[in-house]
Parts: structure tokens; sequence; C-alpha cells
């Protein structure tokens, strides 16, 4: 499903920036613990904003950057069908090895007696870099695993697999997702784990949730032309720097030449090349407008004069093509649903988790440790202020 939390479904919020952690990260991420320990005593409270509210979407409109040299408009909007995949997941981070697995690690939280060690917090500092936010994502996450444990809920590998198959799908090729995935600094093992995550959530709230079929229909009704599907085409490009460059490759084409693979050898676009020279399927208003006007009016196979862009010139080979659809309410209630589910979801999050913390067994190193020092600072004021009022009393005297 496209981002349920975009404006086909009513704009509840939108992507947020992944946090910059280049500085955190030690020589190819292999750090001592000392290295750690200096790290998350630099740490402040300013980032305790990453707990379930914390969101990060990956929409297939990054693309855009990733394509921009396929003569794909900067900020063009990517036609998909509003329930295509929420990357609007919960929790950014993913648990990976510990590098350090000879001795017990140091515990700097638990949760419920589950302890969570110096060396989860560590990898999760890589992803975050913030010692504070990091330490409650992981405790967020045990607390989720808890709760589903109790209510015998489960998410298997193969409910992950079809979710990043529909990511795929969505975005066109799993290219696209991965060059989605480093645009918004995540990796795939991030991605699956955030999957589990938000999926469990989903199952335990989503007895709390009740969807209509007239919210359905009115759903369907106010969103009718974003799931329609318009007009695409599928190409392939070879960009060059002149037009008799083009001419030239037009001449091979036409002396047998296989297109691929002079793209891989000929084509300057990077986005592209690699694969042939395949664009994927495109929209009106999505590229350059020649590149458009010329690659719409060609039949299946059949190769373009050379195009003028603001790149070079592309010679274009139509590969595929796919009729305008509109969309049936039959054909598109199950996405919907689903996508009112995670709205809901997503606003019962929130209270729900507060809920679930106030009455667990928590303790936290990191927020323990500055609330004492907080507390004895507070009590220093106040025997400094009496001693004072004490000293001016005397003096008076």
């Amino acid at each position: 499903m496209e981002d349920k939390d975009n404006k086909d479904l009513q704009e509840i919020k939108g992507p947020q920036d992944q946090p910059d952690t280049s500085e955190d990260k030690a020589d190819g991420g292999q750090a001592s613990f000392e290295d750690t320990d200096a790290v998350l005593d630099d740490q402040t409270a300013e980032d305790k904003n990453q707990d379930i509210a914390s969101v990060s979407s990956l929409d297939p409109d990054h693309r855009d950057s990733a394509e921009e040299g396929a003569s794909r408009k900067p900020g063009a909007k990517l036609v998909w069908p509003i329930v295509s995949l929420v990357l609007a997941v919960l929790l950014v981070a993913a648990l990976i090895n510990p590098p350090f697995a000879a001795k017990k690690a140091e515990a700097v939280a638990s949760v419920n007696g589950i302890e969570i060690t110096k060396d989860q917090l560590y990898n999760e500092l890589v992803t975050y870099g913030s010692g504070e936010a990091a330490l409650d994502t992981l405790i967020t996450k045990e607390l989720i695993r808890q709760e589903a444990q109790k209510a015998n809920v489960e998410v298997t590998e193969a409910d992950v697999d079809k979710e990043i198959q529909g990511y795929i799908e969505s975005f066109g090729s799993e290219d696209n997702l991965n060059q989605a995935l480093v645009a918004n600094g995540m990796t795939l093992a991030q991605l699956r784990e955030n999957i589990q995550m938000n999926a469990l959530l989903t199952k335990l709230l989503e007895p709390q949730v009740t969807v209509t079929d007239d919210q359905i229909k009115q759903t369907f009704e106010d969103n009718k032309e974003s799931f329609n599907t318009p007009e695409q085409v599928r190409t392939s490009i070879i960009l060059v720097a002149t037009e008799a460059e083009a001419q030239e490759v037009i001449k091979e084409l036409k002396a047998g030449k296989d297109f691929a693979e002079l793209a891989k050898s000929k084509s300057l676009d990077e986005a592209t090349k690699a694969n042939g020279g395949d664009t994927d399927f495109f929209a009106r208003g999505e590229m350059e407008e020649a590149v458009e006007e010329a690659a719409f009016k060609l039949a299946k196979d059949e190769i373009s004069e050379p195009v003028k862009t603001s790149a070079g010139y592309e010679v274009i080979k139509l590969t595929d093509r796919k009729e305008a659809h509109t969309a049936t309410l039959e054909e598109k209630k199950d996405e919907i649903r689903e996508g009112l589910v995670a709205q809901q979801v997503s606003q019962l999050s929130g209270t729900w988790m507060e809920d679930i913390k106030s009455k667990a067994n928590i303790t936290n190193k990191l927020t323990d440790t500055a609330d004492d020092a907080d507390a004895a600072a507070g009590a220093a004021a106040d025997t400094g202020a009496a001693a004072d009022a004490e000293s001016g009393a005397n003096t008076a005297e």
C-alpha cells in the first residue's frame, strides 16, 4: 500500500528525516566498549522522541532522485496504487550480531527482567547516534515482543517476505527499492525488522479497531482518481552527449547490435545503464516533455530518432505498455481496509504503549542515572538555599 500517512488516506503524518549518525560511528563500525561509553556519556534528552511515535517513510517518489539521469522530472509524482505499501515503520533500527561475544555483556536496561545489553545498544547507536533514543527504541521493541508473546501473536519470515515482495512490486523493481532504502539511510535487514515490529503491533491492536463498509466506500469515493492507473509505458534508453553519437547508436542498432549491451557500454545514464537502459514503467508528467512525447508515440520494440534532453541526447526503445485502467470498489476494498486499519492502529499506538510501559518493570541506566543526578542537584540547591537563609539571619542579628 502507498504510504498510509500521505494524502491518499487523509494525511496523518509525513516522513521523518533520518538522523545523521556519521559522527557516532567508529572505524568500520567496530568500536571498543570504552568508545561506546564515551558516546553514551555525551547523549542528552533532546533526542527522546523516537518511541512509538517515531515514523520513517520510504515512498516510491524517492525514485526521482535515483533516476534523475533518466530525464525524470525532479519531484514528479509517481503513480502507484493507493494501497501499495507502508514504509511508515514504527521503529527504525535492526539488531545485528554484537561484535564482542566472548563474555556476557553488561546490561544497560531491563524490561520485566529481560536484559538489554551494552552490545545491543552499541549496535542501535550505529543507526541512531543517540544513546537515550536508541535505548528507548530497544525498550519499546522488547515490550512489543513480550506483549505479542503473551497474546500468542507471531509474524513469520514468510509474512515478512510477502511484504518485501509487495514493496518490490510497488517500487517497480528490487533495484528501485534498494535505491530508496539507501536514500533513507536504511538497509534491507532494518526494513525487515521494521516490518516485523509494525506487523506485531498491528496484530496486537487490530482487535480494538473497527472499519465499516461505509468507511471503505467513502474512502474509495473520496480518492477515486488516485486509485485509477493512467496509461504507462516502459522504455530502454541510451543517453549520449551529442546528436551525432545518438545517430551512430541508431546505426549500430539497425545493424543488429543488442540494445541492452550498447546501453551498458555507451550510455551516460548511471541510473539505467547497468540494467540495459531500462527505465521501468512511467506515466505522463514524470519525464521530460520531449522524452514523454517520443516514448508514448512509439510502437512496441520501435526505436526513436535522437531525442534532445537536458542531459544530452537519448535513443529510446519502447519495451512495454499498460493501458489506462479505472479501478472499482470491489478491486480495492481489501487494500482500503488495510489502510484504514493502519490509520487507527497508528492513532492508538501511542496511548497503548504508554499504558504498557506504566505497568512494566523497566530499568534504564541512562535515564535513571540522569534522574538521580537531577534529584541530587535539586537537594544540593535546597541545602545551599537554606544555608544562605540561615547565614543571612545570623548577620541580621
